[in-house]
């Protein structure tokens, strides 16, 4: 008898007895695959790269630090290029100019903006260059201030009080607000020093006060025919006291011949004592502190509008002829004077031609 095969199957389960199962010829046996898994393998961490510091920013102080450092640079180079034009320009001055004039002679040719030489007996112009033309003379000023100042023969052993309103800006003085000093001393720091405080107080201190000090340097100007001068303070410090070269000559020709004030203008030094301190100036006029031969008074005067000046009379060698040599305007201190002695040199070696022209 003959079981299907599902009958065979069935009654094997039961009796316990194994079938096998026939494949038939194309048949395959379905397997449920098993759905991938969605998850990447895992894989080894790599390194991350070493993140860039950030340069560091400039602290304040770093900052600051290399400003001083630069602003310091910028000083030094400033001082080096300063030092350097300075030692040219003395160089320069060292060096005495020629130039061929009209007539064909040999003449000095100044640096200066204005010169002249002066015979203060004859009234002649021995040499000039722009002697004419007006400028600010800066403390060539003080010379009228000591000039109006003896002209009233005032007692000069007089104490006087220095007010602040004298030393206010005064710029160069050796005073204070509230010394005790004499008229005399006054005069010997105006002169000598160049003290602005101290003419300032000569004028203050006189009869009718400041205005009616300047306006008798005026007056003073006019009778001395310096028709190109015009004084607006004691001191010098007011750009606004013109003159000329030519004017300035007959003046220091003038001043100088006062036995009063000649002795001072030759002082190199001087000291007093002001409220119990002791103070000691020295002349502004190098060719005094250096004893140049023949220099007979002399005063210096500077402010930027006016540049170098020096009003001087001189003694020429082996002779009693007095000149006057101004120089205004020149380009440094030592400049003034080297000009001046340039002239001076100039017209010792010619002045035997000159002054028999002249005659």
């Amino acid at each position: 008898m003959k079981f299907p095969l599902l009958a065979k199957y069935s009654l094997a389960l039961l009796l316990g007895v194994g079938v096998c199962l026939p494949v038939t010829a194309g048949a395959q046996t379905k397997t449920t695959a098993k759905p991938a898994s969605t998850q990447k393998p895992a894989s080894k961490p790599t390194a991350k790269p070493a993140a860039k510091k950030p340069a560091a920013k400039p602290t304040y102080s770093n900052t600051a630090a290399a400003q001083r450092k630069a602003r310091l640079a910028r000083a030094q180079a400033a001082a080096r290029a300063r030092e350097q034009a300075r030692l040219k320009q003395l160089q320069e001055a060292m060096t005495p100019r020629y130039k061929t004039d009209s007539n064909g002679l040999i003449v000095p040719d100044v640096r200066a903006a204005a010169a002249i030489i002066f015979n203060p007996e004859t009234g002649e112009v021995l040499w000039e260059e722009n002697s004419q033309v007006k400028r600010s003379i800066a403390s060539i000023t003080k010379v009228m201030t000591a000039v109006v100042l003896l002209e009233d023969d005032p007692d000069l052993s007089r104490v006087v009080t220095v007010q602040r309103s004298d030393v206010y800006a005064a710029s160069v003085t050796h005073l204070r607000a509230g010394d005790r000093i004499s008229l005399d001393n006054l005069l010997h720091l105006t002169l000598i020093a160049s003290d602005n405080a101290a003419a300032r107080v000569i004028a203050r201190e006189s009869h009718g006060g400041a205005a009616a000090f300047i306006e008798r340097m005026n007056e003073k100007a006019i009778e001395l025919g310096l028709d190109s001068s015009t004084f607006a303070d004691p001191s010098g410090l007011n750009p606004n006291n013109i003159s000329s070269a030519y004017d300035l000559s007959r003046l220091i020709s003038f001043a100088a011949a006062d036995e009063r004030i000649a002795p001072i203008m030759l002082m190199k030094t001087y000291a007093l004592a002001v409220n119990g301190r002791r103070v000691s100036v020295n002349n502004t006029n190098r060719m005094v502190r250096e004893g140049d031969v023949g220099v007979l008074g002399g005063k210096t005067g500077f402010i930027s509008k006016a540049g170098h000046c020096l009003a001087t009379l001189l003694r020429l060698p082996h002779s009693d002829q007095q000149v006057a040599v101004v120089v205004l305007g020149a380009a440094s201190n030592p400049g003034r004077f080297y000009e001046t002695r340039h002239l001076f040199n100039w017209l010792s070696d010619k002045a035997g031609d000159i002054l028999s022209k002249e005659q």
